[in-house]
């Protein structure tokens, strides 16, 4: 097993190349870095990332190897216990299944969403993968956006008038208090044109955060009315900017803007697939 150390982000810091060279972590190394501080509570998130993964036809004994480790006690006594050597999509999967109370989940749910796409996409065409990749964020923003608008409407935002207002707030605090006519305008694109069709798989990957983090806040906490969604909304924008760069990312404003929308994409990858 080798160690390997990183200076841009803790989840890095913590991660290990196995005997067969592939990257791991350990379960106990990151239930610590997430704040758990009962094992006990952190295996519940295990067995549900295991069903998941069971459900996604994965192979649960690759993703999941179990181990032990050795931990030290009170008084320098040493307990062997059990451990998992994880690997990238395992990790992804447990902190999906992680206390969203936690500071670190937030972090470690936006580096593993976007390092295990990279991850599982590969491709002998370099820009294919990014492509594939731009097209499967978009259509799960397509779907998560409209569970936000459905709770939004519940708690008051009802007019197409007000949606835009409580979407714009959610912009505003992922983007530095940019709103969608600044990105539009920083994108050069046109008022008809929709900026998450012109989003590459990272800037997607954060702002689907957003909206699956935002719609879980208003059910989760009850919240009502108009302000205080858009209020939520904000709040939840920031945060997930400042994950961003807590694990050293790079801001979604300054992220480059693709050449081809996600319609093209879709259309240039169906005429490559079929060449192939």
């Amino acid at each position: 097993m080798t160690k390997l150390t990183s200076n841009t982000n803790p989840f890095e810091g913590i991660k290990f190349v196995d005997e067969h060279n592939a990257e791991r972590w350990s379960a106990r190394d990151l239930a610590v870095l997430l704040g758990y501080e009962e094992w006990r509570n952190f295996e519940n998130a295990i067995k549900k990332a295991k069903l998941a993964c069971y459900a996604s036809n994965a192979d649960e004994n690759y993703h999941f190897v179990e181990t032990n480790k050795m931990i030290r006690l009170p008084k320098n006594a040493i307990r062997e216990v059990r451990d998992y050597a994880l690997s990238r999509y395992a990790c992804y999967l447990i902190i999906q299944n992680a206390d969203p109370a936690k500071p670190m989940v937030a972090a470690g749910q936006t580096y593993f969403a976007i390092q295990t796409r990279r991850q599982e996409l590969t491709d002998q065409h370099p820009q294919l993968k990014e492509d594939k990749k731009r097209v499967l964020l978009r259509n799960e923003m397509k779907i998560h956006n409209k569970q936000l608008a459905a709770t939004a409407r519940r708690v008051g935002v009802e007019s197409t008038l007000d949606y835009a207002i409580f979407q714009d707030y959610g912009y505003k605090g992922l983007y530095g208090g940019l709103g969608m006519k600044d990105i539009k305008a920083r994108k050069g694109l046109k008022k008809s044109q929709n900026i998450l069709d012109h989003m590459g798989s990272t800037e997607l990957a954060a702002n689907l955060f957003r909206a699956t983090q935002t719609e879980e806040k208003i059910r989760r906490e009850n919240i009502q009315g108009k302000t205080q969604a858009n209020q939520a909304h904000q709040e939840v924008g920031r945060k997930v900017r400042q994950a961003i760069k807590d694990i050293g990312g790079t801001m979604p404003e300054n992220l480059p803007t693709p050449k081809d929308s996600v319609k093209k994409v879709v259309r240039k990858i169906k005429k490559i697939e079929r060449k192939n």
